[in-house]
């Protein structure tokens, strides 16, 4: 039976001119939203990025949630009454951790998102953000980024789920559920890999076929699997294509492998780009022809209708090849219900945006971000003999939401019931202690008269800034690039103050009693510090609530369950370093390193203890379910993550040494003990043989039982043999 939506949209598509096509595969995108923006903005697009995203850096204070949905609606009007057809358009943006287009509900970044191993969280983290923006009439999203981030240079780490396929590939699908439950089309990117050799960002990939499929398209299908009705193609080129006009990806893979049928969006500029960039095509008009005839279909951001005109007066592009474009583009519209809804109500809104409900599941989200990395007895802070506490570093004094998407163009997010650390730890203590915030020259007079200090760390990182050096940054003034996505992002100056591995030594030689609290997106090099220091927290970027939930993991109210979702090397010169790398002919140390890293993916202290007992393994005729006995044997309530790998040998092809298959979230009283059990379908066993061909091979399978991808409690053999899995043992 045909897609009723698609019936709807071939029948208007039949009645468009030829330039009201055009408009519906081009989209606009402006910055001056004040007395003149209703002359600006050409109300004939197809797409736009929503005004939200621009009302407030006039203005003395930010525009409310009503003020933006109004906007919203008086555009939508405008182009609906100004369309032959009354066709409404896409209002577009930003959500990668909280609805971009003005002072949303702010979650922990997407890096601090894959640490709590809970994909149920996410997608209720991710149904607020979808109902934030469809509060206001925001209904498509740039999000989730399901990019792998094997190579921690990449300066967009910050983004990602981290360097696991099955983690990334449960978050993002968790993230695509819970924002289109609202009516907001999710847009899984950058479609496929993007970012090359050393990190970085945008680079041409040479990554292999095999690796492709294996690693960097299963998020995707995923996401796709989950609902997602878009997609955006990477500015990179692979296989010696452009992604924006590769068809294979977009075609091949995407439509023709995978069935997927909604519409595909280029990255901001990126179709232009594979005449400026990539020397691909003599001219820019040909270049969108290019992208449009290999699956693209919406040119974003600004204004191209022009280019596309010429595309198709030049004979690039026919009229014929246009119509798949549109078609797809009206079918997401009828989908989506625009055409029976257009409007949002304001006042509904300012009601729900950031409301109580809304920020608990930001704390709560925070809570379950942060993971405790070294702690030798300094950990939890004892209120009752606590008195006095020093704060130091430039982050202490900033709300911890990263400056990578958080906030609308040109305006820091901010909101009421949203402290910087220095803030909640004040707050949280009150009368009972002291918070004294030192200068990094006031290190030795203050730290020695204090019961603990804290150090915040500050980095440099996000869009378009890549690094190669991953120890803490010292006195640096950085400028993100100022291009179209990097100026979207953050057009601020970012600027470090000291030199802050030398405060930290300074510190920890003035009082042993010393909590370093990262916040970051991406590892950190601690070589030089990590033996001083007694204790480390992995805070990452942890939102707008996450100051909050740092003073009660620190005064061990809260109990950090949080695992590392990505590999923290020792330095620089071990990357790339992740947990899944495939057998080496040799070895896999340096004649200085051992090639192990600093802490391992999957790893996570708590403040309590568990032991796993009573490992069984049980196997059905599709599946293996392998079970065990959790139990909290410290004194403290807290969760586990039980991790399931799977060791793969004697197969037709080199397989990972280890690969996450599954995984469960057990929170724990003191004492009690939970039975956890962790099934894989034959799925789990499947691969690409030596001819590209993926199915149930022949093959020898460990399943490894932890609490991370080095700490394993025990082991099951079985063995794929024509077609059928058994126990070996």
């Amino acid at each position: 039976m045909q897609d009723p939506y698609e019936l709807q949209a071939k029948a208007l598509l039949e009645q468009l001119s030829l330039d009201e096509k055009i408009y519906q595969v081009t989209a606009d995108m402006i910055f001056d939203v004040d007395e003149g923006y209703a002359q600006l903005r050409n109300p004939l697009f197809g797409s736009y990025r929503n005004p939200g995203h621009f009302m407030h850096y006039k203005r003395t204070a930010p525009a409310s949630p009503s003020e933006v949905a109004e906007q919203i609606n008086d555009d939508m009007r405008r182009s609906i009454e100004a369309q032959p057809h009354h066709i409404p358009p896409i209002e577009n943006g930003e959500a990668l951790h909280g609805a971009q287009w003005g002072m949303g509900t702010n979650f922990p970044q997407p890096i601090g998102l894959a640490s709590a191993f809970d994909p149920a969280l996410v997608e209720r983290v991710a149904d607020v953000i979808g109902q934030e923006c469809a509060a206001v009439g925001v209904r498509q999203v740039f999000s989730p980024v399901v990019n792998l981030a094997r190579d921690c240079r990449w300066g967009r780490t910050v983004e990602t789920y981290g360097e696991d396929v099955k983690l990334c590939s449960d978050m993002g699908a968790a993230m695509c559920r819970g924002l289109q439950k609202n009516g907001v089309i999710a847009t899984p990117k950058h479609f496929a890999d993007n970012y090359g050799a050393g990190g970085r960002d945008s680079n041409y990939s040479d990554t292999s076929e095999r690796t492709i499929r294996e690693v960097f398209l299963p998020p995707f299908k995923a996401c796709f699997d989950a609902g997602a009705k878009s997609v955006m193609a990477a500015y990179n080129a692979w296989e010696g294509v452009p992604c924006t006009s590769n068809r294979k990806l977009l075609t091949g893979i995407l439509r023709d492998e995978w069935g997927f049928d909604g519409f595909t969006v280029s990255d901001y500029s990126g179709a232009e780009g594979i005449y400026t960039a990539h020397g691909c095509a003599e001219n820019e008009a040909e270049a969108a022809a290019m992208a449009l005839k290999a699956g693209l279909d919406v040119i974003l951001p600004r204004d191209k209708f022009d280019v596309v005109k010429a595309a198709v007066e030049k004979g690039y592009l026919t009229e014929e090849a246009l119509d798949k474009n549109v078609l797809r583009i009206l079918t997401a519209k009828f989908r989506l219900g625009l055409f029976d809804e257009p409007y949002k109500d304001p006042g509904k809104a300012d009601a729900l945006v950031r409301c109580d409900r809304h920020r608990a599941l930001a704390l709560e989200a925070a809570r379950e971000a942060v993971v405790l990395l070294k702690n030798e007895g300094v950990l939890p802070l004892d209120r009752n003999t606590t008195r006095r506490i020093g704060v130091f570093g430039q982050s202490a004094d900033l709300i911890p939401i990263g400056s990578n998407y958080s906030g609308p163009y040109g305006t820091p997010w901010q909101g009421d019931d949203a402290p910087t650390p220095l803030e909640a730890l004040r707050d949280y203590l009150g009368e009972a202690a002291e918070v004294v915030y030192g200068e990094p020259d006031e290190i030795e007079a203050l730290a020695p008269t204090c019961d603990v200090n804290l150090y915040f760390t500050a980095i440099i990182e996000g869009e378009g800034s890549d690094r190669s050096d991953l120890r803490l940054p010292s006195v640096t003034v950085h400028k993100n690039r100022e291009e179209d996505g990097g100026l979207i992002v953050d057009e601020a100056t970012q600027e470090i103050t000291e030199d802050q591995e030398q405060s930290i030594l300074r510190l920890c030689a003035a009082n042993h009693d010393v909590v370093v609290i990262l916040q970051n997106g991406a590892p950190i090099d601690m070589t030089a510090w990590i033996e001083k220091v007694p204790a480390v927290i992995e805070a990452w970027y942890p939102g707008e609530q996450g100051a909050k939930a740092l003073s009660e993991i620190l005064f061990g109210q809260t109990n950090p369950s949080g695992k590392l979702p990505i590999t923290i090397p020792k330095s620089v010169g071990q990357l790339p370093l992740y947990y899944a790398y495939k057998p080496s002919g040799r070895g896999y140390a340096y004649c200085d390193n051992d090639g192990k890293p600093l802490y391992p993916f999957g790893y996570g202290l708590s403040f309590t203890s568990f032991e796993i007992t009573r490992p069984a393994l049980e196997a059905e005729e599709d599946a293996v379910t392998v079970s065990c006995d959790v139990t909290n044997t410290g004194e403290m309530d807290g969760a586990e993550v039980v991790q399931l790998y799977l060791h793969s040998y004697n197969c037709e092809v080199v397989r990972p040494l280890k690969e996450l298959k599954a995984y469960s979230r057990v929170s724990l009283r003191s004492g009690e003990t939970k039975r956890v059990s962790l099934t894989l379908t034959k799925e789990a066993f499947r691969y690409y043989n030596a001819a590209m061909e993926y199915g149930l091979y022949r093959g020898c399978h460990r399943l490894l039982v932890g609490t991370s991808s080095e700490e394993i409690a025990a082991t099951f053999d079985v063995a794929v043999k024509n077609g059928a899995i058994t126990v070996v043992g």
